[in-house]
């Protein structure tokens, strides 16, 4: 069993920066790629970003393609996403998930474990 924990949450205006880091403990957690997903009320859960297990292979929703980067550290079990520019329309809960596979794709089904979510409000 894998156990994620999301933080780095918060309330920031428009144009402002977050960085939301997940921790990972349990199972081996290098083996598997990592993905960030996110929902706003009323909505479902979308892809956001998501990185091989070697940290060398990423790919990103358009909408956050530019602003978000996502990035992985294995020594400390950890997955960061650095969230530039945000707008309003950034503002959901935000999750990691864990896919039991090298290099998941953006669906739900690819991931297995999932955190709580930490939430990100954007202000206009």
């Amino acid at each position: 069993q894998v156990q994620l924990v999301e933080s780095g949450g918060g309330l920031v205006q428009a144009g402002g920066s977050l960085r939301l880091s997940c921790a990972a403990s349990g199972r081996t957690f290098s083996n598997g790629g990592m993905g960030w997903f996110r929902q706003a009320p009323g909505k479902e859960r979308e892809f956001v970003a998501t990185i091989s297990w070697s940290g060398e292979t990423t790919d990103y929703a358009d909408s956050a393609k530019g602003r978000f980067t996502i990035s992985r550290d294995n020594a400390k079990n950890a997955v960061y996403l650095q969230m530039n520019s945000l707008k309003p329309e950034d503002t959901a809960v935000y999750y990691c998930a864990q896919s039991r596979t090298i290099l998941p794709g953006r669906d739900v089904a690819w991931y297995t474990y999932w955190g709580q979510g930490t939430q990100v409000t954007v202000s206009s």
